[in-house]
């Protein structure tokens, strides 16, 4: 599934072709993606302009000027491909299942734009999904209302340490709880915990002192993981089985991972000598290294 990075890529690449322009035609293929499209979905987007396309957590959400905003979910496997008037074609966060490559069968949503631009929405699995909701309870609808912070909008050791006290969970399925942190994943969860040289399984409320201020160790893990993402965002995301950039290119930061997908291979920090190790919490592949990163 993509990650933050992944989505404000996508969001990126979707800006010049949404923002300030208005829906001429939106066609459905299929009366369904993850869950029915809304009540007279495409008739509420036509004649409606984009006045902002933003991202909540893994979201990608465009405000309309009839006063609702249109909710956008990638799931596994969804991306947008957009025919540009002059004939060129880019796909902004090119998400697909390998041997599907975006193939015409998985076109589910097409929106003719009034600047010629058309953006075609594929989906192989179909685990992605659309909805309208009134803008002005955006934050309160049942996407969001028990979403967490935003960890690239002022994320600090002190945020962790209220978030995560008396927490005896184990830190990364602390880190992946939406209701606390929104829109980390699993790839940059695990490489956050290596920066900061803490171990996956310690339990999260060791980031607190008795008194709730936070310890050394929790302002590091709130550097890390601001830095990863900031990283990945810059580098356009990871580029695994699922993933390619805007104009169809890879996406670069799996080429600076410190421990993902990376089992039996060297510690990446200077004079560690460890290896990297795997685990598996909650059904997940954790990747770490148990000389730096060693149990409480």
């Amino acid at each position: 599934m993509p990650e933050l990075p992944e989505v404000e890529t996508v969001r990126r690449g979707l800006v010049p072709a949404m923002v300030g322009a208005r829906f001429s035609r939106v066609t459905l293929r299929r009366p369904n993606l993850r869950f029915p499209f809304p009540e007279r979905f495409a008739a509420r987007l036509e004649g409606r302009t984009v006045t902002d396309l933003a991202r909540r957590a893994k979201y990608l959400t465009a405000a309309l000027d009839s006063g609702e905003t249109l909710i956008m979910h990638l799931g596994m496997s969804g991306r947008f491909d957009v025919a540009l008037p002059d004939g060129s074609n880019v796909s902004p966060g090119d998400f697909y299942l390998e041997g599907a490559q975006g193939t015409p069968k998985h076109d589910h949503v097409v929106m003719a734009m009034s600047t010629g631009a058309t953006i075609t929405y594929n989906d192989a699995r179909r685990f992605g999904f659309m909805d309208l909701v009134p803008s002005e309870t955006l934050e309160s609808c049942r996407h969001f209302a028990n979403m967490g912070i935003e960890p690239l909008d002022g994320l600090t050791g002190a945020v962790i340490a209220g978030l995560f006290r008396h927490k005896i969970a184990p830190l990364k399925a602390a880190l992946l709880d939406q209701r606390l942190i929104a829109g980390l994943g699993n790839i940059y969860v695990c490489e956050a915990l290596n920066r900061a040289r803490l171990h996956p399984e310690a339990p999260a409320g060791c980031l607190a002192k008795p008194d709730g201020r936070p310890t050394p160790k929790a302002n590091a893990l709130a550097k890390a993981i601001v830095q990863v993402l900031q990283e990945a965002v810059k580098a356009g995301g990871s580029t695994l089985r699922d993933y390619a950039h805007t104009d169809g290119t890879a996406g670069a930061f799996q080429h600076a991972f410190r421990v993902y997908d990376r089992v039996g291979e060297p510690c990446r920090h200077p004079g560690c000598g460890g290896a990297i190790t795997r685990i598996v919490q909650a059904n997940r592949s954790t990747f770490f290294c148990a000389t730096c990163q060693p149990a409480v």
